[in-house]
């Protein structure tokens, strides 16, 4: 590894230090620490393995490596360890729909869903461990109760809440399967050429930055990723569009959409907190700088979110209102378009 590769490391803490005993048999790595580490599936000891999480008498290794006596192994990651216990806090929810299996909750931007490295308090979750006891935690997933999918921080919107393990298993299979409808409002930079389309491109990790989402042209990088999107407003410098959710990849939209060269507006992590279409005069850029102060996140808006009920199985169907900054931005580019 160069310096250049070295620089552009995250900070990695360390969780676990195995000293391999004398008298071990040589066995492939995957399947020797998931003998040693609880609730971690092959796939992710294999996935942390190739992105250079685990190293062995700290050197990198691949999947097939076999474990000789004596080796040392060291798991490192970029969040330091937490103990998964959710700490209760009295936050406020705006819930949209409640009965005794599940939840609908309308999101604020700001909010992070789950406790994680920076985040431990404040959150979605901490806020739900504290209204309703007992919530239901999936397989792999300690320390996130009653959650079956999530939306980023700065992302406002709907989400379902699992509130009984009946209703957690169905709603994490119809995630699964693909079968509920997540419809998004996205403003972004430029106008799509067409009304409508289909995004279908694998999306992964960037190698540079774990942080950021990129999509991969080679098929056997990343994971697939599908967004039907349709424009609803054409606003000469921006769109707002209507996004559909096939699957469901960390930062798919955001992703996806700076893939095809329109931003999300004001999104900082994918290059759309610029002026990426129109001129540098200096009315339009106080224009716009005064759009970014109104709305300082990225414009996405989970709108609606439909569903199978767990245990009636009716169609159940959840729509939201734009957040006031979402609204009051698209209305002054409406504006500004019609007076210039």
């Amino acid at each position: 590894m160069n310096i250049e590769d070295f620089e552009e490391q995250e900070e990695l803490f360390e969780h676990h230090r195995i000293d391999v005993d004398p008298g071990q048999d040589p066995m492939r790595i995957d399947k020797f620490l998931m003998d040693r580490l609880p609730n971690v599936t092959r796939n992710k000891i294999q996935d942390g393995i190739r992105q250079g999480f685990v190293l062995v008498n700290e050197h990198e290794i691949k999947p097939n490596y076999k474990v000789k006596p004596s080796d040392l192994i060291t798991i490192s990651l970029p969040e330091p360890p937490r103990e998964t216990e959710v700490v209760p806090e009295n936050i406020d929810l705006d819930i949209t729909y409640e009965d005794d299996h599940l939840l609908v909750v309308n999101k604020p931007a700001g909010m992070v869903v789950h406790p994680a490295y920076n985040n431990w308090t404040g959150t979605l979750v901490n806020a739900l461990v504290y209204h309703f006891q007992q919530l239901p935690t999936m397989k792999d997933n300690e320390g996130r109760p009653g959650l079956v999918h999530r939306i980023d921080k700065d992302t406002s919107g709907l989400l379902v809440i699992a509130k009984s393990e009946m209703a957690m298993t169905s709603l994490a299979k119809q995630f699964f399967d693909h079968s509920i409808e997540r419809t998004y409002y996205a403003l972004v930079w430029g106008e799509p050429e067409h009304d409508q389309g289909t995004i279908d491109i694998n999306l992964g990790r960037s190698p540079k930055d774990r942080r950021i989402t990129v999509a991969f042209t080679d098929e056997n990088i990343g994971r697939r990723a599908v967004t039907h999107y349709k424009v609803l407003n054409r606003l000469r410098y921006v769109s707002l569009l209507q996004c559909n959710l096939e699957t469901g990849r960390t930062h798919q939209i955001r992703a996806h959409l700076k893939h095809i060269g329109h931003p999300l507006f004001n999104d900082e992590t994918y290059g759309g907190n610029r002026i990426l279409k129109g001129t540098q005069f200096s009315k339009y850029k106080s224009f716009v700088d005064n759009c970014f102060k109104i709305m300082s996140r990225q414009a996405l808006h989970a709108k609606s979110l439909g569903f199978e009920h767990p245990v009636t199985k009716k169609n159940m169907q959840f729509d939201s209102k734009l957040p006031e900054d979402f609204k009051l931005v698209v209305e002054k580019w409406e504006k500004y378009v019609q007076n210039h």
